[in-house]
């Protein structure tokens, strides 16, 4: 099955996010490649859909963060996007006010979560904004540090606008909150499209590496359950699971019923819902640099246990 790569475009309002997506669309079409683009807007009229040009598949989603109110709607077009279109690539560019494990919860549905293959996080920092931060409020500023901590490729943009003194301070502080990923100072958010397709978190000798192999801050791993699990296993397998296990979501069968529960999980708090028709029973595990084939490795072992 051809899978489609999804990228995550995250940052402040104002920071670069716009001019990045229409750098990276252009040397998309260069490279003979089809994408697709889905926008978040926080109002009801779009803003920035003109800029993205002809030819590009697009889908808007309004009044809403990706976080909050329309996640239903962000599965549908997502989907529309996948079912339409023999697509390469996603683009997906987030509201200013998006955290990025909730955005990562959002695209990645259990109907369809096979067919994408997560790319990482790109968070656009302006570095006059980051200067002045303490100038925001305490809960932007820290939903500001969570961009920066959860992203895989960090963008320092308009470098051209800060000194070289405050660029080096500034560049400190960031890559203090998240040592793992690249940092690239940029000038309307130029980069190149194969830097972001390879993006890695190391350093060797102090000089960035690109290594398609390392490991994404944000991770998200998909299950599909081939047969019934003992729920009392399940939930058992649920308490032992470590912190960095943030969010879960999908169809699971249990040997007590004829139908799957559709199952949600968040920070440690599980919820289930009869579900009264056969559903595809994949399950989407998100959290932050999780052990993938430890995971799949207890979860083949439920299903056999419960297959004895």
């Amino acid at each position: 099955m051809k899978t489609t790569e999804v990228y995550i475009l995250g940052g402040f309002l104002g920071s670069g996010k716009t001019t990045l997506l229409r750098n990276i669309l252009k040397q998309e079409s260069e490279a003979g490649r089809k994408v697709a683009v889905l926008l978040n807007e926080l109002g009801s009229v779009s803003v920035d859909s003109g800029l993205i040009g002809d030819g590009v598949p697009l889908k808007e989603l309004f009044g809403g963060c990706i976080c909050c109110t329309i996640q239903d709607k962000l599965e549908v077009q997502l989907h529309e996007l996948l079912t339409e279109n023999e697509l390469d690539a996603v683009y997906i560019e987030t509201t200013g006010a998006a955290h990025p494990v909730e955005v990562l919860d959002g695209i990645m549905s259990p109907l369809f979560a096979k067919r994408l293959e997560y790319k990482g996080i790109i968070t656009v920092v302006d570095l006059l904004r980051w200067r002045d931060r303490e100038e925001l409020s305490p809960q932007l500023r820290q939903l500001l540090a969570e961009q920066i901590h959860h992203a895989d490729f960090i963008l320092l943009n308009k470098a051209d606008l800060v000194s070289e003194m405050e660029t080096a301070q500034l560049t400190y502080t960031i890559q203090a909150l998240n040592t793992d990923a690249v940092c690239l100072l940029t000038e309307y958010a130029a980069v190149s499209l194969i830097s972001l397709q390879q993006m890695q978190r190391k350093r060797h000798n102090g000089h960035q590496k690109l290594d398609v192999h390392d490991h994404l801050q944000l991770t998200a791993v998909v299950y599909t359950f081939e047969g019934a699990v003992a729920q009392t296993d399940f939930e058992e397998w649920l308490r032992a699971l470590p912190e960095t296990v943030y969010r879960m979501k999908g169809y699971i069968s249990f040997t007590h019923s004829q139908y799957p529960h559709l199952f949600q999980y968040s920070y440690g708090m599980p919820m289930y819902m009869n579900e009264m028709m056969k559903m595809p029973l994949n399950i989407v595990m998100i959290g932050e640099k999780l052990d993938k084939e430890m995971l799949i490795g207890q979860l083949k072992a439920l299903e056999a246990k419960a297959a004895r």
